[in-house]
């Protein structure tokens, strides 16, 4: 599989994607300078996580004229696959690829902890496969990780099973008024959400950094399955 990493000035976590997709994973990895326009044909494009010009203005607002994302939305329109990880996932609501938008956390704090995420929905190409309901562990590295929408678009993500993930506690369970299990406050416990067709997802959290159980301690190895399952089609 040809996986494309679309890079921006102020990207951090690029070298992850990298090391995931291709060092452990196997596959043709490629990185994409935001002024490019040559996708390098990718089977997948993955955007990282970071500070993408520096989240000036906002997070995500910069990021949305560059070349390289008039290039994934032509991409996106013709069917392709697109990961969006933390800022990925900030960036792809602001250039309307995915409904919402990320507010500052609740707490008005930077947020750097391990969390735990439940799958929601088996409607997208990363969780097709994996058993709804399952648990990982992984980390969250946000400031503003809020997910929000409107009353009318949460229903919709709602009812078409376009929330793919939520955060919880060890055993699963949802409760979005915990600032425990829902850290940053967002709506539903939302953690990543997908296009109408599954082939666009957003998440906060990393699942780049639980991949190897040589780390050890928490979310070692946890989110292998999800990542595995990109290569599905």
């Amino acid at each position: 599989m040809r996986v494309s990493v679309i890079v921006f000035p102020g990207s951090n976590c690029d070298h992850d994607v990298v090391h995931a997709f291709g060092d452990l994973l196997g596959h043709s990895v490629s990185m994409v300078w935001h002024r490019d326009t040559d996708l390098q044909n990718p089977d997948l494009v993955v955007l990282p996580g970071g500070f993408a010009y520096g989240d000036y203005l906002r997070t995500g607002a910069l990021a949305k004229v560059s070349p390289a994302m008039a290039e994934v939305r032509r991409y996106v329109a013709k069917g392709g696959r697109v990961l969006g990880i933390c800022n990925g996932f900030q960036i792809l609501c602001e250039v309307e690829l995915l409904p919402g938008v990320l507010l500052q956390n609740s707490e008005r704090r930077f947020l750097s902890q391990f969390v735990s995420l439940r799958v929601d929905s088996p409607k997208s190409f990363i969780t097709a496969g994996v058993k709804e309901g399952t648990v990982v562990t992984c980390p969250i590295a946000h400031g503003e990780g809020n997910y929000y929408a409107d009353n009318e678009t949460l229903k919709r993500l709602e009812g078409d099973g376009r929330v793919v993930f939520r955060y919880c506690d060890e055993q699963g369970t949802v409760d979005p008024s915990s600032r425990i299990s829902n850290p940053n406050g967002s709506a539903g416990s939302i953690a990543g959400i997908s296009n109408e067709s599954g082939t666009v997802v957003g998440l906060m959290p990393h699942p780049e950094r639980s991949l190897e159980k040589l780390v050890g301690g928490l979310g070692a190895g946890s989110c292998m399955p999800l990542l595995e399952h990109c290569s599905l089609r």
